[in-house]
């Protein structure tokens, strides 16, 4: 008996997904099971459909592809098929099935079929790395504009310019905001690596914070100090983060 899989595109360009449908009419043990035009479509229809593979964008309305990666719990294996060639080492690296690069061949995409087919039929396990990609969106020099988090069924899209302070919980690092807190599975190094040192600093190994949102800072001990934020709390600088804060603020 013949392996039958479902399959989900994304894609916010419909002649795309046409191509997509076209293609995949040259295995008829692929269903597929729906098409979207965004990530947040995307997101809740992998969560309720449980597809075995997607085909997937990466440039696409409200959240990209990457974006959409981050916040799923479970997931299936991923063929990316965007126009943009730059994002290709990273999707290997974390181990999507393949990349195809737009305009593609019929040939071409039947190679990255069959090897999805392969994996899945070799109950190969799914790509978890994929959730760091966003990363790979950013090119050198270039800092995060924003953060996608999910609470609940929902997805809340952070600009960077809201944020207040992050602090470390685990694997995972709290976003704290003027309307809440929101808890995000991502590094404190790769936030210091990825946010725009002229706005943030890492004051503690478990706080970064957004340095226009410090009012004051009063003694704690003879080598640290406590950084009050307008919010009114109080987050404990370590000695090292004195001394970045001593440069940024210059006193």
């Amino acid at each position: 008996m013949k392996l039958q899989l479902r399959a989900l595109i994304i894609d916010d360009e419909e002649p795309a997904r046409i191509l997509i449908r076209s293609y995949l009419d040259s295995f008829p043990d692929i269903n597929i099971i729906g098409e979207c035009t965004n990530g947040f479509e995307g997101l809740k229809t992998i969560q309720s459909e449980k597809p075995d593979l997607i085909f997937l964008d990466i440039q696409m309305p409200k959240i990209s592809g990457f974006e959409m990666l981050e916040l799923l719990d479970e997931y299936p294996q991923v063929i990316f098929s965007t126009a943009f060639d730059e994002f290709a080492i990273k999707a290997f690296e974390y181990n999507a099935v393949d990349y195809l690069l737009k305009p593609y061949s019929r040939e071409r995409f039947a190679l990255s079929v069959n090897k999805a087919i392969e994996r899945i039929s070799q109950k190969a396990g799914p790509a978890p790395g994929l959730s760091k990609l966003a990363g790979g969106m950013l090119s050198d020099g270039m800092f995060l504009d924003r953060i996608v988090v999910k609470t609940g069924q929902k997805i809340k899209v952070i600009a960077i310019d809201q944020i207040e302070y992050i602090e470390a919980e685990d694997d995972y690092v709290m976003v704290h905001v003027s309307d809440g807190r929101y808890l995000k599975q991502m590094t404190m190094g790769y936030l210091e690596e990825h946010l725009d040192p002229a706005e943030f600093i890492r004051i503690h190994r478990s706080h970064i914070v957004r340095i226009n949102q410090i009012v004051q800072l009063e003694p704690y001990d003879k080598e640290t100090k406590v950084l009050v934020m307008k919010s009114g709390k109080k987050i404990h600088t370590s000695k090292s983060g004195l001394r970045k804060l001593r440069e940024v603020l210059g006193f």
